[in-house]
């Protein structure tokens, strides 16, 4: 599932191609079409992201949500738009773009007190220049529950998925099984802070790096990570390799049904 910083992009990329002009709405697949139609010809006026989920805004109050889920995709191209196949949930274009959306999890047209009924179920995103993160660790120092289970919960903070849940608590030295009671507000704001950095450089880069400049390939003479999902990381997806810090070695163990990767050298309760 994408994490928060590929939804913020999401919505620049939206509003860079599709921003300030009428928009061809479509759904090839059929499920949206009452919808696409009702939408059709007219312009998208701003796009925003909050955690996990994508918001397209046209006219004065109506939004389409998108949450991709596990199996949602979006791909972009130029125009002319080929044939939209049949598994094309949303399809916008123009006369110089086109973008297609296929397997959401969610997929609707909604009004603004819906909108506002999404942002307020979620937790405050690293991303968003509203964003409380004290409203989150007023939840967190309460809670029994793991520091690690904690992250991963949209209702508490909203953006963070497996990749920044594991690098940050590296970065930072926190035992993933810490429970969240045991979190000082020093430590809460050094995450909420490299939290917010990571993952702005993130909807930069389109990918997530989290090593710091010393620990580089180039500045560790090592070879570069070789992973679909991309930039250069501490431990994830890297159970069983040395450390890059320490050169114990990472593990890994299921947690709240994802798999969670730390050092245990460099994580001590």
């Amino acid at each position: 599932m994408p994490e928060g910083h590929t939804i913020h992009r999401l919505a620049e990329d939206y509003l860079a191609s599709f921003g300030g002009g009428k928009t061809r709405v479509t759904s090839p697949q059929g499920k949206f079409t009452d919808a696409a139609t009702l939408l059709d010809g007219s312009e998208l006026t701003t796009a925003e992201a909050h955690g996990k989920h994508l918001f397209l805004g046209f006219r004065a109050a109506d939004w389409i949500h998108i949450h991709l889920g596990l199996f949602g995709k979006v791909n972009f191209g130029d125009a002319p738009a080929p044939p939209p196949t049949d598994t094309v949930r949303l399809r916008l274009a123009n006369t110089t773009s086109y973008v297609d959306l296929r397997g959401p999890t969610t997929c609707a047209l909604i009004t603004d007190a819906e909108k506002k009924a999404v942002h307020d179920r979620l937790g405050p995103d690293p991303l968003r220049p509203d964003a409380d993160p004290s409203a989150a660790y007023r939840r967190i120092s309460r809670s029994r529950t793991t520091i690690a289970a904690l992250l991963m919960d949209q209702k508490i903070i909203a953006g963070v998925g497996n990749v920044y849940r594991a690098e940050v608590l590296f970065r930072h030295g926190i035992d993933p099984y810490r429970t969240g009671r045991d979190l000082t507000p020093a430590e809460w704001d050094a995450i909420w802070d490299d939290l917010v950095a990571l993952m702005r450089e993130g909807v930069r880069n389109n990918r997530i790096d989290t090593v710091r400049p010393e620990h580089t390939p180039e500045a560790m003479a090592r070879p570069p990570r070789v992973d679909d999902h991309g930039g250069e990381v501490y431990v994830y997806r890297r159970a069983n390799l040395p450390c890059h810090i320490c050169g114990g070695e990472i593990r890994t163990a299921d947690l709240a049904a994802r798999n969670l990767f730390w050092c245990p050298a460099c994580q001590r309760r």
